[in-house]
């Protein structure tokens, strides 16, 4: 299949304007911006026929120079990376699936979206799938303190008996009962914010308008629910070292030690 991987980018994100030109320490020391990093992550991905960077700001481009990579121009008006990627595909080649993979989520291992590849060539029906990996209950645990304290600490997925979502939210779904966390491995599924994408599916998507949950929780995907556009989630193995994504300054010393801890240089 013709398999295009677009990283959109943007200067102007809320909590940490600039983040993909925030410089990142690897293993051996060497600092890159984030969109590089981004860049390699995804040229590690296997069966890819491209990898391009989907962004509106002049900056970001410049700082794509030196990885020598496609940058694809699009509107500051698209409000998230499937908007952007929707745009995009205008200025693609005939692609058989378009995979979003996150500018601030140079941690997502390659196996990752070949799994949704994988998925997409067997079940020719699937029009989007995206990731999910079950949490240990120590993690659960830990993500319930950052409820507690009023913190987002990543977005949770609950599917019916075909794999297909049914619902995606910031909150720790689905209910805990007492014992639930008494093993090791939690029922809790963390979702992965990269998505495998049929041409189709997109333009469904720009052609939906917002819904009210997807603005209540501020998770793209669930335009495609509303839609009634199946989101195939494709289980993953829980990688060893910690999936973070940068969305904070301070989230940099915990991305530059999990580099480390990976050996990306």
């Amino acid at each position: 299949m013709n398999v295009q991987i677009l990283i959109p980018a943007r200067y102007a994100s809320t909590r940490y304007p600039g983040k993909p030109l925030v410089e990142l320490k690897g293993a051996n020391g060497a600092a890159k911006p984030l969109i590089q990093r981004s860049v390699e992550a995804a040229r590690r991905v296997r069966g890819v026929s491209g990898v391009f960077v989907v962004t509106d700001d002049e900056r970001i481009a410049e700082a794509c120079v030196p990885a020598k990579v496609g940058v694809i121009m699009t509107s500051p008006e698209c409000r998230n990376g499937t908007e952007r990627c929707a745009e995009a595909l205008a200025q693609l080649h005939d692609p058989d699936l378009v995979i979003n993979f996150q500018g601030d989520a140079l941690l997502t291992p390659p196996g990752f979206v070949e799994a949704l590849i994988a998925r997409m060539e067997d079940d020719r029906d699937a029009l989007v799938a995206t990731p999910a990996m079950r949490l240990r209950s120590e993690e659960v645990r830990a993500l319930q303190a950052e409820e507690a304290a009023g913190r987002v600490g990543g977005t949770t997925v609950v599917t019916n008996d075909l794999g297909h979502a049914l619902y995606f939210s910031k909150r720790l779904i689905p209910h805990l009962p007492a014992g639930a966390l008494d093993g090791e491995m939690s029922p809790v599924r963390l979702h992965v914010g990269v998505y495998s994408y049929r041409p189709e599916a997109l333009e469904r998507y720009v052609a939906t308008p917002a819904s009210e949950l997807e603005t209540l929780e501020g998770l793209e995907q669930l335009r495609f629910l509303a839609a009634g556009v199946p989101v195939a989630v494709v289980d993953v193995q829980t990688p060893p070292f910690a999936l973070r994504e940068l969305n904070n300054p301070e989230d940099v010393a915990a991305i530059e030690q999990a580099l480390e801890e990976a050996g990306l240089e």
